[in-house]
């Protein structure tokens, strides 16, 4: 069964003479969904996603994990999350294996467990052949797909995925959005933030539009290109976000 995320007035602002980088944020994550966090730069994406993951603690509002109806506590939560950052999250030189050994290690999974779990990944990611070469040395995609590795190594019910995709040529995007579907076919209950909106509209059930630290939209994609009368999905984020430039 999978995970589902309540969130509750979550506010969050990285100092008191800033404005508030999150403002009231009120969302419900399904179990099973592919949810996505889309908005301009600045909106506050990467925020509620820090904060979900436990790295930021909000200043008021509630985060409540739940798994078939009990919620989740204290070091339970660490157990069923995983994170793919949007910067790179392992070491360059070291191989995929001595990699996925280490935070295999910090997950507390037992040798055995890592090896046989680290074989299975790259193998799904088509990296068997590159598994003993420094890290260093590969192409974006190859990297993107690591990163990913490392963060479903422990097998999480809840994965964050933060731009997985960024960078990456078209046949690496596409394997990785592939991926992702089978994973959450699977179980995995999956929160992704991009700016492909192309991809995004592919992937995600649902979807949260956020602008200047609010929700303002949420619903599944179908329900939200008829009430505002959009073709797609990009159309449907201008007329909602505007077109001035965000930096």
């Amino acid at each position: 069964m999978s995970v589902g995320i309540a969130i509750e007035q979550v506010s969050y602002r990285y100092s008191p003479e800033e404005g508030h980088a999150l403002n009231s944020v009120q969302l419900n994550v399904h179990p099973g969904d592919i949810f996505g966090l889309l908005g301009p730069n600045g909106a506050g994406k990467t925020t509620l996603m820090s904060i979900l993951t436990g790295i930021l603690k909000p200043d008021s509002g509630v985060i409540e994990y739940f798994d078939q109806g009990r919620k989740i506590t204290g070091r339970d939560i660490s157990r069923v999350i995983g994170f793919v950052p949007q910067d790179f999250a392992f070491y360059q030189e070291l191989t995929p294996l001595q990699n996925l050994a280490y935070f295999g290690a910090m997950y507390d999974l037992p040798g055995k467990e890592i090896r046989k779990r680290s074989q299975e990944l790259l193998e799904l990611l088509g990296l068997s052949a590159v598994a003993d070469r420094k890290v260093g040395s590969f192409s974006g995609g190859m990297k993107r797909r690591v990163n990913l590795a490392i963060g479903i190594l422990h097998k999480p019910k809840v994965l964050f995925l933060d731009e997985p995709t960024v960078g990456v040529d078209v046949q690496s995007r596409q394997a990785i959005v592939d991926f992702l579907i089978r994973l959450n076919g699977a179980g995995t209950t999956i929160v992704y933030t991009s700016h492909h909106l192309a991809e995004a509209e592919k992937l995600c059930n649902r979807i949260a539009l956020i602008d200047h630290g609010r929700v303002i939209a949420c619903d599944d994609l179908d329900s939200l290109l008829k009430t505002n009368n959009s073709r797609d999905l990009q159309s449907l984020f201008l007329n909602l976000t505007g077109w001035s430039y965000r930096d």
